[in-house]
């Protein structure tokens, strides 16, 4: 199990345009040849918009961009023309496939605070695709097939136990509170890649926990 510190990731964004990123892997200027990728992901983003900051229209392909708002709302829009705005508990995936532009803004009056994780497919190529679970429920894992992976979220109350997916490799993201792992102490924004994951648990901490974890095939 490698574990990596939130005060770790790599600070970029623009804040005088009231945008601060955190990544967690090597990304745009921060290029890091050791820190490329675990299994599937390559991006584990937390992104902080101001109200009224956002991303203008940019491309993607060949990603799947799977997005957690954690407080205010999200406003997307893409070029298949779907427009939607994503609140805390919603799992939004974009399917970059073979090229999409999109939209990200905090439209509302309040700061906006969501992760986003970017997923290599198995294959390149195809149509784009869009969605958005609202509500999504503890016990509902979200399956994103075409990178062999497998999204839980869990909300941890204080001392309650979860079980860490048998699998090839297994990344863990704290959203917010903490847990133990494996004899680690986690916290807010640090993360832990596990190779080879078998009969593991994650404990929540005494503020509780909620937890994105990736379960993937290879």
């Amino acid at each position: 199990m490698d574990v990596r510190r939130a005060g770790e990731r790599y600070r970029g964004g623009d804040p005088a345009a009231g945008i601060e990123s955190l990544h967690a892997f090597s990304f745009g200027p921060h290029y890091d040849p050791d820190n490329l990728r675990f299994g599937a992901v390559i991006a584990c983003n937390e992104e902080r918009l101001a109200p009224g900051a956002g991303f203008d229209e940019h491309p993607h392909s060949h990603t799947e961009i799977v997005t957690w708002v954690v407080e205010g709302e999200l406003t997307h829009r893409d070029s298949t023309g779907r427009r939607s705005v994503v609140r805390p508990g919603d799992v939004q995936r974009l399917s970059a496939a073979g090229g999409v532009r999109h939209v990200e803004r905090n439209d509302a009056e309040v700061p906006l605070i969501f992760v986003q994780m970017w997923l290599a497919p198995r294959e390149p190529g195809g149509d784009p695709a869009y969605e958005v679970v609202h509500g999504i429920a503890d016990s509902t894992p979200y399956a994103v097939p075409e990178s062999g992976a497998m999204l839980h979220v869990r909300r941890l109350a204080p001392g309650e136990r979860t079980a860490v997916p048998d699998a090839a490799s297994v990344y863990v993201h704290v959203v917010r509170g903490g847990v133990r792992l494996d004899g680690e102490e986690l916290g807010p924004g640090d993360s832990a890649r596990i190779t080879d994951a078998k009969d593991l648990e994650a404990v929540g901490a005494p503020a509780g926990a909620e937890l994105l974890v990736w379960e993937m095939a290879g």
